[in-house]
């Protein structure tokens, strides 16, 4: 079935597209090798274009409409096969790297890593843990994604593993999305690591010019072990060829269709426990007119103790956008909603010192209400903080929604997200705040035949056979040449081959 496109009908486009398979030989290149199509019983490439233009007359309209005929489960598994490649290639080259130096654990580092324990591991973290150590003993540079919750324990087991290294006299930096979590973790590290013999610094775009000398000099001579760094040190380490082992970390959830595209290169490591008397965060999708309720469940976790979020994509009115801005707002709710509490505004905007200024105080309690842009999606933890509302939700992307999400829950009240909307919900509306609780991802790769949700099967057929086909044959001919000319510019394969 062709929609029309506009001037040319359905008819005229089956009629081109007949005269173009016209004039196809019999038998065309096929990029997928032979035992991968016997293996899964898939079509020929010429059989599989032609059939699925033009099914054949005892094709079932059930298995059409379920895209599961054979030509077009030829047609999904190639693209996805051939977009798997690039990732299976890049990670088959990176593994061939070797690291200078690999570190060994014996009883004595383990009994070093357990003196800073500030409570029994869960078996997430242990299994975590145990992911990782066995990457840093293997020679090739480990390339790791730790996800769990906000709470989970994610920076303790980086920090063990930190320690592994350190042990073997190598140095760890930790790198950090803003300087507000790179000293808020240089903090919570720094008292852990306390009582140990191992040196915590921190080094920041602001850190000043003398400091940062002397931080450097540390450094250099390795009196330093572990480092907290801020943005704009992230790139350093890998443009120096240092070949370092990477452990990423992430709160947001990390769907199957993610891992089998963006994530794909990566061993991904799960903490999927909650940790003990911890709460999930209750999350409510509202539309503008039940803001009065809302404005009542804020009051009520205000009259408790409790500290709120109210976040919008704005930071000043604009007349093309009908959205309500931060500064505009925290006056309106300050004045007019909220008279007996303290409202303050943190915005991106903002200098870095009054950033702080705004930060510690509502980390100490003295602020009841930040009214914020997404400037707080990564990295604040306020464990009194039990509540957050998201204004003009359908403007904000999944990841971002997951992040701002991971704000509240960090103590041990019940926790609130509320996901505000401006009626009508559109279509667009309905489909944002639809992905964020799972019926749709986002930020994944345009295809043309392939539906990740729909054909997961196949992408994970096709995740299989790439990597399986990189690293026991390698490629060669037509396909090495695909990679060649696809991959270079996206993953910047200078040598393939």
């Amino acid at each position: 079935f062709y929609e029309k496109t506009g001037t040319v009908t359905p008819n005229m486009q089956r009629r081109i597209v007949r005269q173009a398979l016209d004039q196809l030989p019999s038998e065309i290149a096929d990029l997928l090798p032979t035992d991968i199509r016997a293996r899964l019983q898939l079509v020929p490439r010429r059989v599989a274009l032609e059939e699925a233009h033009f099914p054949p007359n005892e094709a079932e309209v059930e298995e059409l409409n379920a895209f599961r005929t054979p030509a077009q489960r030829r047609m999904i598994f190639e693209e996805f096969f051939l977009f798997q490649i690039g990732h299976a290639w890049r990670r088959h080259a990176t593994s061939m790297e070797l690291k200078p130096y690999v570190p060994k654990v014996d009883d004595r580092i383990r009994a070093s890593a357990a003196k800073i324990l500030p409570f029994k591991l869960t078996p997430g973290q242990r299994q975590s843990l145990k992911d990782i150590v066995e990457d840093m003993l293997r020679p090739e540079p480990m390339h790791r994604l730790l996800q769990g919750d906000v709470g989970a324990g994610k920076t303790i087991v980086a920090l063990l593993a930190a320690i592994v290294a350190m042990e073997n006299g190598l140095q760890v930096a930790f790198m950090a999305p803003t300087e507000i979590l790179a000293a808020q973790h240089f903090g919570n590290i720094a008292r852990l690591l306390s009582q140990s013999r191992f040196r915590v610094d921190m080094l920041t775009g602001s850190t000043p010019g003398l400091k940062k000398h002397t931080l450097h000099a540390h450094i250099e001579r390795g009196t330093t072990n572990l480092i907290r760094f801020g943005v704009a040190q992230r790139a350093a380490l890998r443009a120096k060829g240092l070949r370092p082992d990477v452990l990423l970390m992430t709160a947001t959830p990390i769907p199957r269709t993610l891992a089998l595209t963006d994530y794909s290169e990566l061993d991904v490591s799960k903490i999927p426990d909650l940790p003990p008397g911890r709460k999930p965060v209750r999350t409510w999708v509202k539309p503008e007119s039940r803001r009065d309720e809302i404005y009542q469940l804020i009051r009520a976790q205000l009259d408790a103790g409790r500290q709120a979020y109210i976040i919008y994509p704005l930071i000043e009115g604009s007349e093309k956008i009908d959205l309500k801005s931060a500064t505009e707002m925290a006056d309106h709710l300050q004045t007019e909603i909220f008279p007996a509490y303290r409202v303050a505004l943190l915005h991106g905007r903002m200098k870095q010192d009054a950033k702080d200024k705004v930060m510690h105080a509502f980390s100490a309690g003295h602020i009841h209400i930040l009214v914020s842009t997404t400037v707080v999606e990564v990295g604040v933890d306020v464990p009194n903080a039990s509540i957050m509302v998201v204004e003009h939700a359908e403007r904000f992307g999944l990841s971002q929604l997951h992040q701002l999400r991971g704000r509240v829950g960090r103590g041990e009240w019940e926790s609130h997200c509320v996901l505000m909307y401006q009626a009508p919900w559109t279509d667009d509306a309905r489909e944002r705040l639809g992905d964020f609780f799972g019926t749709r991802q986002s930020g994944l790769p345009a295809l043309r035949t392939g539906d990740l949700v729909r054909d997961r099967d196949i992408m994970e057929a096709a995740h299989r056979e790439a990597r399986a086909l990189v690293d026991e044959r390698g490629l060669s001919g037509e396909l090495l040449q695909f990679v060649q000319q696809r991959w270079q510019d996206q993953f910047g394969l200078i040598e393939v081959g």
